[in-house]
């Protein structure tokens, strides 16, 4: 069983790279599954219901989310109705949409996880941990393999849901920093790991906006509108391997690819 996650897909430019490449990667690594975190691919800050459509219909079967799940208005609606579009779970009971999917692929069943981390973040959130666990306790004993989307800031508080959920959960991939980190490794749990997967979109600006724009809010300290970057794009994500028999991962590679600008 493969998985093929890509990490934050930033606006315009995530998308089309995606749109442009996802047919070779999928022939090169023949995924049985596609994922993608997409919370920042309208405008390099939430993602709207045109858009996640637009994602999907690429071939990504699932989409996570993040704390700009709920930037654009409308997608609210299209939280309640595409299974395939996930929210954190961890907000709080009654909000729109849900933290987890169940997919069906050529392997078997796979669950996937949204989770958004508590330190650094603007939310009054639910433990992550303790609804990790109440989430894999609902599933049936026949889902073996679990994939979590943990978007989170803290390095210490990644790391430590992975520790926490090692043996239990074939894969916890990290999210929302931008920057794909080097420590693509298997937990003795059999949980594949890695602190954050990177982004999928620009990188010659500052974590996908221009530079100008961010150089000068550290400058002054004042409110600046920030613009998504269009240049050095690059593709960053996760290849995971699992074994479907006991849902433990086998393999684990952190993926990043630089492309030619159109």
């Amino acid at each position: 069983m493969r998985i093929l996650f890509f990490g934050d897909v930033f606006g315009k430019v995530g998308r089309e790279l995606l749109a442009r490449h996802l047919p070779a990667l999928k022939q090169e690594f023949s995924p049985d599954l596609v994922l993608a975190n997409g919370e920042n691919a309208s405008g390099g800050i939430g993602l709207n219901d045109v858009q996640a459509r637009e994602l999907l219909d690429l071939g990504i079967q699932v989409l996570t989310g993040g704390n700009h799940s709920w930037k654009h208005k409308a997608i609210l609606p299209f939280l309640d109705k595409e299974p395939r579009l996930l929210r954190p779970a961890n907000f709080p009971a009654g909000v729109p949409g849900r933290g987890m999917a169940v997919v069906d692929t050529p392997q078997g069943q796979v669950a996937v996880i949204s989770l958004l981390g508590r330190i650094f973040m603007e939310f009054q959130l639910e433990c992550p941990f303790l609804v990790a666990d109440r989430l894999l306790n609902s599933l049936p004993p026949e889902v073996k393999m679990v994939f979590v989307d943990f978007h989170a800031e803290a390095t210490a508080e990644k790391l430590a849901l992975a520790r926490y959920l090692d043996g239990r959960v074939s894969a916890v991939v990290g999210t929302h920093t931008h920057v794909q980190t080097a420590d693509a490794c298997l937990l003795p749990g059999g949980t594949a790991y890695l602190t954050d997967a990177g982004m999928t979109g620009p990188h010659d600006g500052v974590i996908g906006m221009q530079t100008g724009a961010v150089l000068e809010r550290f400058l002054t300290q004042l409110p600046t509108r920030f613009e998504a970057a269009e240049g050095e794009p690059v593709i960053n994500g996760a290849v995971v391997d699992i074994d479907p028999a006991t849902g433990h991962a086998t393999a684990m590679t952190a993926l990043r690819r630089v492309v030619e600008a159109p």
